[in-house]
């Protein structure tokens, strides 16, 4: 399914042309820097699943008191105004080492997730373009979210270069977080379109530019 897509906008339950573009990918293939292009270069508003799930563990949420309660002082961090806030890089080795407490977690937050979207569609309801950039987007099945899907690309070699880069991870770490998601390979075949990000630094960018 991939390539340049023709289709034209559909309406939302305004009667408003939408095109709602879902971004997905591996981890570290290049979702936020495609995001971040259509934010500043194209003028696009980006609604981010990553900022809203960070948001959904801060001090005093619901999520949050639920994490403390299921891990309690293994994952407790500093007191913030007055509330207990969370480890989030225990938690993330938590998570990321046991499939278990992974699916536990997402269950947890994915609603939380899909919430802050619905929210925000509400609040730009006239606005006929919206990008969602959405890395566990078929795996949380938001699909249904978008109007189009792309797929940002590139080798598992490059995955793990850039997550020990970035991330400072070791191969292991890196390993249990590219296998925590479907693989990319399989998220291509659901594409509506395959942004490459394997070639040239932002050779990407001419791809979107078109697309936009």
């Amino acid at each position: 399914m991939s390539g340049e897509i023709q289709n034209q906008p559909s309406l939302d339950r305004y009667g408003v042309p939408m095109r709602r573009i879902g971004i997905t990918g591996g981890i570290a293939s290049g979702k936020s820097s495609v995001g971040t292009f259509l934010k500043e270069i194209k003028g696009l508003p980006v609604l981010d699943a990553d900022v809203y799930a960070y948001e959904a563990l801060a001090p005093g949420e619901a999520s949050t008191i639920a994490v403390l309660e299921r891990y309690g002082n293994t994952v407790k961090g500093p007191i913030k105004n007055n509330q207990l806030s969370i480890n989030r890089s225990v938690l993330s080795t938590i998570i990321f080492s046991n499939q278990k407490e992974r699916i536990w977690i997402e269950k947890l937050i994915h609603p939380v997730v899909k919430k802050r979207f619905e929210n925000e569609f509400n609040a730009n309801k006239y606005t006929p373009t919206i990008a969602l950039v959405i890395p566990l987007l078929f795996e949380a099945k938001f699909t249904g979210l978008c109007t189009e899907i792309w797929v940002v690309h590139c080798t598992i070699k490059q995955q793990y270069k850039r997550l020990k880069q970035r991330n400072g991870f070791t191969d292991k770490e890196a390993q249990n977080r590219i296998e925590a998601q479907w693989p990319l390979e399989k998220k291509l075949h659901l594409a509506d379109v395959v942004i490459e990000n394997s070639g040239e630094f932002k050779a990407w960018e001419k791809q979107v530019d078109k697309l936009c």
